[in-house]
């Protein structure tokens, strides 16, 4: 097989160890200490593997930091379906406040918004997602729901703010005083 490109895996077996093993480390990392210190060698050490492994494959700290962001940030919240729009959003902001009061997740978001454009989108892509899932339900029920990006900066824009700059992160119930803001 000719030579990987960076950002490519190959599934599963020894790529699919690495890219865990890899994962693990980053995660393990920022728990332990402040995001700066995290370098490739450091994780390529914590991880078992050869650095120049992260460097074909990630190629910088930023790199990799959005791919770890992207694996944790996605499918880990369920969108529910309880037949109300206002009901399904409170439940899923509750579910998104309470994922982001979670020390771990706080130190890889604020490591991967602190990397780059492209670390803060990888934290937010399968969020944005799952309030569209949610609002087009809503829609194909034959109900009235925003447009995703109102609901985004409504619902999305306050919990990162309170989560990544603030020591105060957010809870479920004034979560849902969020949705009520946006529905009225």
């Amino acid at each position: 097989m000719s030579g990987t490109t960076t950002g490519t895996t190959r599934p599963g077996g020894r790529s699919a160890r690495v890219r865990a093993a890899v994962h693990r480390a980053v995660q393990q990392l920022l728990a332990e200490q402040p995001a700066e210190a995290l370098t490739l060698p450091v994780v390529a050490g914590r991880a078992g593997v050869h650095p120049t492994t992260l460097y074909r494959r990630w190629g910088s700290v930023a790199e990799l930091l959005g791919d770890v962001a992207t694996s944790r940030f996605s499918g880990d919240i369920v969108v529910p379906d309880t037949g109300s729009l206002r009901e399904d959003l409170e439940r899923w902001v509750s579910d998104v406040a309470t994922d982001l009061a979670d020390p771990d997740v706080l130190a890889l978001m604020r490591a991967a918004v602190g990397s780059g454009p492209e670390g803060g989108c990888a934290c937010t892509a399968d969020r944005h997602a799952q309030l569209a899932a949610i609002l087009d339900r809503e829609r194909s029920r034959g109900g009235s729901a925003p447009e995703v990006e109102r609901a985004a900066d409504a619902l999305l824009g306050p919990l990162y703010y309170r989560a990544v700059f603030t020591n105060d992160p957010p809870q479920a119930g004034w979560a849902r005083e969020l949705v009520d803001a946006l529905l009225g």
